[in-house]
């Protein structure tokens, strides 16, 4: 069905050279023409909303201390009262497309920008404006000194084109790209599936190396640490504070972050079991990471561990010939030369190491674990050489698995772009849609897993990392 697509019969020019020829029969009309500034307030009483960059207008919930990092005062009464099709910015993010139509009555921080829009479906208007190209427009009318710190700009805004088919159209466009928006997303799914088996084959590879060793038939013996159960009987047990130089903790404060900063600050985000995601790690000025290292320096082969938040209890060496530092609900592990850190890496993320963390957790919003508790975990250890034998095997065996992940996250990646490139021409007046949506079947209930619907957005829009609400 995508592929039959072809363009429309008939183009116009738009007038604007980012958009290039429109379909003969639309509309072209300026952002300001549609839209009404609103400045209702004292509303407290009804749903608080926010906006993010990945879904647009979304229910916030007021009693989150992980939704986002912003303070919800008490009184509320100067909140901005938004109706269910207004289109809401946040000014200082619009550049970066943090901006949608609310779902929704509700209220919304008084920094953000509210318009009634005068659009006939709002679901087209959702996808028109949160589009790859209208987040150029939108980019193009921000100023500011310095990247990072562009403000919308109300004049510029309104000057921004708005692509207006037929009604009936609208409703034809909406109804193609939610359906291949199902498509893509369910083959997604599927990948993410696999992904996961994948990533569970590779633990249990980890977990038999590091607790029962290499030989199927060594003699075991009870460990006495709770959920290891038998190890092998010449191995010994210990705790991670007598295997460490140092145990750092972080310095329980957002370090300030800066697009051109030269040395990585990893967060918990930036972690995965055995890997540094140095790529997007947020980064620091070397002022900044002189301060921030001033405790300690982690250096290559220290364990990296996330200590808070909902990815607590994951642990990853430190790389080569990187400089980096620990940011919030980050610690950082300096292992004595006697013990191999890449085994103790790997056991740390074994599920006897991450059940001791979860004493600290049961029943917790907002998991913490504590630093004596860390100092404490039981590890159990063979000798260095046995330790360096299994390191060995496990980046052998897992070898493969990687690979095949690797190129599972990389077809993902590419469906999202497809999805956000297709979007792009169907909204523009690129690609013609109308036979291909007046041959769709009735839509299909939505099977997906509530986890996947949650990370793959309302299914018009491209998806990365939650951000939350910056004011």
């Amino acid at each position: 069905m995508i592929h039959d697509l072809a363009p429309y019969p008939v183009m116009k020019d738009s007038g604007v050279p980012w958009l290039g020829p429109v379909p003969e029969h639309w509309d072209v009309k300026s952002l300001g023409s549609l839209t009404t500034s609103r400045s209702e307030r004292n509303r407290p009483d009804l749903p608080l909303l926010s906006v993010v960059r990945e879904k647009g207008v979304i229910l916030r919930d007021r009693e989150s201390k992980e939704e986002n990092h912003n303070f919800i005062p008490d009184d509320l009464s100067n909140y901005k009262v938004v109706h269910e099709g207004d289109l809401v910015i946040n000014k200082m993010k619009a550049w970066q497309g943090s901006m949608g139509l609310a779902p929704q009555d509700g209220i919304v921080s008084p920094a953000y920008f509210v318009f009634d829009f005068a659009i006939e479906n709002r679901h087209y208007g959702q996808a028109l404006l949160r589009s790859r190209p209208y987040v150029g427009f939108f980019a193009q009318a921000s100023d500011g000194v310095r990247i990072g710190q562009w403000d919308l700009s109300i004049t510029g805004m309104k000057r921004i084109p708005v692509m207006l088919p037929p009604p009936a159209e609208q409703a034809a466009i909406v109804r193609f790209l939610d359906h291949a928006d199902r498509r893509i997303r369910k083959a997604i799914a599927a990948k993410q599936r696999l992904i996961k088996l994948l990533q569970e084959q590779k633990q249990v590879i980890i977990h038999q190396a590091v607790t029962r060793g290499l030989d199927p038939d060594v003699k075991l013996k009870p460990s006495g640490v709770e959920w290891l159960g038998d190890v092998p009987e010449h191995w010994g047990i210990s705790r991670l504070k007598f295997e460490s130089n140092r145990i750092v903790d972080c310095l329980h404060a957002t370090p300030p972050y800066t697009d051109d900063g030269e040395f990585p600050a990893i967060r918990t985000a930036d972690i995965e079991p055995g890997k540094v995601r140095l790529a997007q790690a947020r980064r620091l000025s070397k002022e900044h990471y002189e301060a921030w290292t001033s405790r300690y320096r982690p250096v290559a082969g220290d364990i990296l561990y996330s200590r808070e938040g909902e990815r607590f209890g994951i642990a990853a060496t430190v790389p080569e010939n990187v400089g980096l530092c620990i940011s919030q609900r980050m610690m950082v592990f300096n292992i004595k030369k006697s013990v191999s850190s890449q085994y103790l890496m790997w056991q740390i993320n074994c599920r006897h190491v991450y059940l001791q963390a979860a004493l600290d957790t049961i029943g917790s919003a907002a998991p913490h674990v504590n630093v004596e508790r860390i100092k404490n975990f039981e590890i159990v250890l063979p000798s260095l050489n046995e330790q360096q034998a299994i390191v060995q095997h496990i980046e052998a065996e897992t070898a493969k698995l990687d690979q095949a992940i690797a190129r599972a996250q990389a077809e993902i990646s590419l469906l999202r772009e497809y999805r956000i490139r297709l979007i792009a021409d169907v909204v523009t007046g690129k690609l013609d849609v109308r036979q291909a949506a007046a041959r769709l079947p009735e839509p299909e209930q939505d099977t997906l897993p509530d986890e996947l619907n949650a990370g793959e957005g309302e299914g018009l829009e491209g998806e990365e990392e939650l951000t939350g609400e910056e004011e």
